[in-house]
């Protein structure tokens, strides 16, 4: 679906946005006829450049927001410039993660606050405040991104599933209390991109993981991206659903 009037076009705010799976999501969409909200906290710099490749395409189109997601007063001035950039809102994805490991013994409750302030405080409070903008929406949409890890554990990153198994509840009952107006779905990647700086002492874990993917390849970030505008887009029936996209691993457990 694409939106002719410029002036018209839906808006989706997505977490995350300045790189990998969450620039993936941010093109795609705006393939679309998208308004595109980038957020961004560490990657403003990639944020900008991607904007600004998107406004050439379309002018005023893209625009970047900048906000620490650990703090919580940031959440809400997020959520508050979401609304103000156009005056409307139609689409969430809460893309932002942390991720690294933990292993017990080691674990501060630093980390436990960081892990679990990007994987599920922050996709919470802004679901909630940006619920009426939702609401208001003719077909308003949150699409949160989990990880297949949330069901199945990966060792030694203990506090980084818990937490998105507590994003994956959240978007099973956020559908039920926000339907009939707003319909919320997750995607559980899988083997989608090897981790920045895996570097060669990682050849053997990448060996090892292709090896449980019965599609035998690494996804891609369109993959997700491609799935995420499908549950945006593509079906207003779906709801309360967690899309593994994990090239069948998940089969595995």
């Amino acid at each position: 679906m694409t939106h002719d009037d410029p002036l018209n076009a839906r808006v989706v705010l997505i977490t995350g946005a300045g790189r990998r799976v969450g620039a993936a999501t941010a093109r795609r969409l705006h393939r679309q006829g998208w308004r595109v909200l980038l957020h961004c906290f560490h990657s403003q710099r990639t944020a900008h450049l991607l904007a600004d490749e998107l406004n050439a395409f379309r002018p005023d189109s893209a625009r970047v927001l900048i906000a620490n997601l650990s703090d919580a007063r940031a959440v809400t001035a997020l959520a508050v410039a979401s609304i103000d950039a156009y005056g409307r809102l139609d689409a969430l994805v809460n893309n932002a993660s942390s991720f690294y490991p933990t292993p017990v013994g080691t674990t501060s409750q630093a980390q436990w606050d960081d892990l679990f302030a990007s994987n599920a405080r922050a996709p919470f409070f802004l679901s909630q405040a940006l619920t009426p903008a939702l609401q208001a929406s003719a077909r308003g949409s949150i699409v949160n991104v989990i990880d297949i890890h949330a069901e199945f554990p990966l060792a030694q990153h203990t506090v980084y599933c818990m937490a998105k198994a507590a994003l994956g509840t959240m978007t099973k009952s956020l559908a039920k209390e926000l339907a009939p107006r707003v319909r919320v779905n997750g995607v559980a990647p899988g083997a989608i991109a090897w981790p920045e700086g895996s570097g060669e002492m990682s050849a053997v874990l990448q060996e090892k993981i292709l090896a449980s993917v019965p599609l035998g390849r690494v996804g891609g970030f369109d993959s997700i991206a491609d799935t995420i505008a499908f549950l945006i887009e593509g079906s207003d029936y779906i709801s309360g659903q967690i899309i593994a996209v994990d090239g069948g691993r998940s089969v595995w457990g």
